[in-house]
């Protein structure tokens, strides 16, 4: 195994950093006055993306037991982990100093958002293209899976961010339909494209159709099947549905948990989907 559970970890906070960074701009232009929630993903942002790397420095293959593989790394340009490390140093600097600015309730500059905005989604894109530097995995080295990690992490971040909005600022929230109807567009988005990955994957090598049977039918089954479609892609999507047809859907104790329920879903089948994409993949020379 190339990587393994330390790097799905690390895969999953950077991509749901960056999708709370970005949720918190869009919430931004939605609602000006909903500052929790805009301070909320932007705070997570920082605090996940941080999280994240110091699990990826704690990984043995990551280079704990060699600090000069990180000197090297920094001086690739050529290199996809070396970009990524120039994305997560920009990213990480500007949303430190949006919280700050936060924090002391002065205007955070328009320039400075989108420039955080700009880096926050490539660090989105960082994560999916990461796993397909090793050539060898027909799993990660494809064309469809930065997509699908890309809206995984979009959804990610959407999901905290909107639980902070549920129970901190429950009237604002309920007035963003947009971000229920990018839920929407999000979960269909990722199940076109886990369907696509799926195919592609298992039709090109007997490796890859090897590493696809074992998500849909043999030792990962349980965690695709239940942890990515049904927690992670359908429950959320249903009861985002039903919250956009039923303006009173979320007033009731039962109608927020609901709500909470499926946007813990949404995370929880965001990691499940990086951690069974890591497990599962089989190298094209077996040993």
């Amino acid at each position: 195994m190339v990587w393994g559970p330390l790097i799905a970890g690390y895969l999953f906070l950077a991509g749901a950093a960056a999708g709370a960074y970005l949720t918190a701009a869009l919430v931004e232009r939605l609602d000006p006055e909903a500052r929790a929630m805009r301070f909320a993903g932007r705070i997570l942002g920082l605090a996940l993306l941080g999280i994240g790397l110091v699990m990826l420095m704690i990984d043995a293959e990551a280079g704990l037991k060699n600090p000069l593989r990180f000197i090297y790394l920094v001086m690739n340009p050529e290199s996809v982990m070396t970009l990524g490390v120039y994305f997560i140093c920009v990213f990480m600097a500007v949303d430190f100093i949006t919280c700050v600015l936060e924090f002391l309730k002065k205007p955070v500059p328009g320039a400075l958002t989108i420039v955080g905005s700009v880096f926050a989604f490539a660090v989105a894109a960082y994560t999916g293209f990461l796993l397909g530097v090793v050539n060898d995995y027909p799993l990660w080295n494809n064309s469809v899976l930065p997509i699908l990690f890309v809206a995984s992490a979009l959804t990610a971040g959407l999901a905290a961010v909107s639980l902070v909005g549920m129970f901190a600022e429950r009237a604002a929230f309920e007035k963003m339909a947009l971000l229920k109807q990018i839920h929407i567009g999000l979960a269909v988005l990722e199940g076109v494209a886990l369907f696509v990955l799926c195919a592609i994957v298992y039709s090109n090598s007997v490796e890859g159709a090897m590493a696809v049977s074992s998500m849909l039918t043999g030792s990962y089954a349980g965690l695709f099947w239940v942890g990515i479609v049904a927690v992670g892609l359908v429950a959320p999507l249903a009861i985002a549905v039903a919250e956009l047809k039923s303006e009173n859907a979320s007033e009731s104790g039962f109608g927020l948990a609901l709500g909470a329920a499926g946007e813990v879903g949404a995370l929880a089948g965001s990691f499940c989907l990086r951690l069974i994409v890591v497990l599962a993949a089989v190298p094209l020379i077996l040993v």
